[in-house]
């Protein structure tokens, strides 16, 4: 059982008042607060101890290593903590990146990889746990360069340089989707032109993050 025991001082018309709280938060099946017990549930006992914490700067909390680990325990409920799943690369190349009619844009610099999705040896994002995540594509292309982005075989982002810029030898663009996947999906940037032509350095990426 965590019991715990705060006195604090509240001014009210230019007097003092002071009075106790007390917080039973297993084991008991009610909160005392101010002398007046209330039917508690976990929310009710979390949101009493966050007030107690953050908006009384003259309380002074002491908790043992159990009392901390119930605290931690109801704030942060039952559910599983958001893994950390993103990562960022670009082309590393001293030339113009030559494209094949369905070829996997291999982007080989890893500047991030939390979570080790990306395969920097296919070019493929393996979603390692199911959410929904954001993905850019950015690319300096040449006219006539068309870019996919593909979930398995679906295509969900679209990229095209067209030959209207046939006198500027090359165009930035870029796309961002937010899509939901499962685990064991496959995200890929892929060319989908008879022949496709991508700048190198880091004018050219593929980035993905888990949002939630």
């Amino acid at each position: 059982m965590l019991r715990k025991s705060i006195q604090r001082t509240a001014w009210v018309s230019d007097s003092a008042e002071t009075y106790y709280v007390y917080l039973e938060v297993k084991g008991v099946p009610g909160v005392t607060y101010g002398g007046n017990t209330i039917q508690a549930n976990k929310r009710t006992k979390v949101d009493l101890i966050k007030s107690l914490i953050y908006d009384n700067t003259k309380a002074t909390v002491t908790l043992d290593s159990s009392a901390l680990k119930q605290l931690i325990h109801l704030s942060s409920g039952t559910s599983t903590p958001l893994r950390r799943i993103s990562f960022s690369v670009t082309v590393n190349s001293n030339q113009i990146i030559k494209l094949k009619n369905g070829q996997i844009v291999k982007y080989n610099k890893i500047l991030t990889n939390d979570g080790n999705g990306y395969d920097v040896r296919t070019g493929v994002f393996t979603c390692p746990v199911a959410g929904t995540y954001m993905f850019v594509v950015d690319s300096m292309s040449q006219p006539g360069t068309w870019l996919y982005l593909k979930v398995n075989k679906n295509t969900v982002g679209k990229m095209y340089v067209s030959v209207d810029h046939k006198d500027n030898p090359l165009i930035q663009v870029s796309k961002t989707v937010i899509v939901k996947l499962k685990a064991g999906d496959h995200v890929k940037v892929e060319n989908d032109g008879h022949s496709g032509k991508m700048y190198y350095d880091m004018y050219s990426g593929f980035t993905g993050v888990l949002l939630y």
